[in-house]
């Protein structure tokens, strides 16, 4: 069974960083898929943030994230990464990394991820 641990979450004041990892294990190839984040605020649906593709050469993110997060991946270690700086408090929620393992859906639909992790609280509060 695919597990997938996120960490780094907490209290942020707004202008601030966090940066966040999602580690995979009992993965195979794991370089072979590409890795989504997400986010569910209270009271909203859960949204794409950002992805990865499986060789790290593709990169998509939401246009409300775009320019203040980036995203990267270490095959090595498993590991994603998701850097968030310039935080503000409409970036709190609940954020989530998936196994993009899915095809014909685009990357910002949960339809497309296969395997979710526990996910790990953000809040951006002053």
């Amino acid at each position: 069974q695919v597990q997938l641990v996120e960490s780094g979450g907490g209290l942020v004041q707004p202008g601030g960083s966090l940066r966040l990892s999602c580690a995979a294990s009992r993965f195979t190839f794991f370089d072979y898929y590409g890795i989504g984040w997400f986010r569910q605020a209270p009271g909203k649906e859960r949204e794409g943030v950002s992805c990865i593709s499986s060789s790290g050469g593709r990169t998509y993110y939401a246009d409300s994230v775009k320019g203040r997060f980036t995203i990267s991946r270490d095959n090595a270690k498993n590991t994603v990464y998701l850097q968030m700086n310039s935080l503000k408090p409409e970036d709190t929620a609940v954020y989530y990394c998936a196994r993009w393992g899915r095809g014909g859906s685009i990357w910002s639909s949960i339809k497309g991820y296969d395997y979710w992790g526990q996910g790990t609280q953000v809040t951006v509060s002053s």
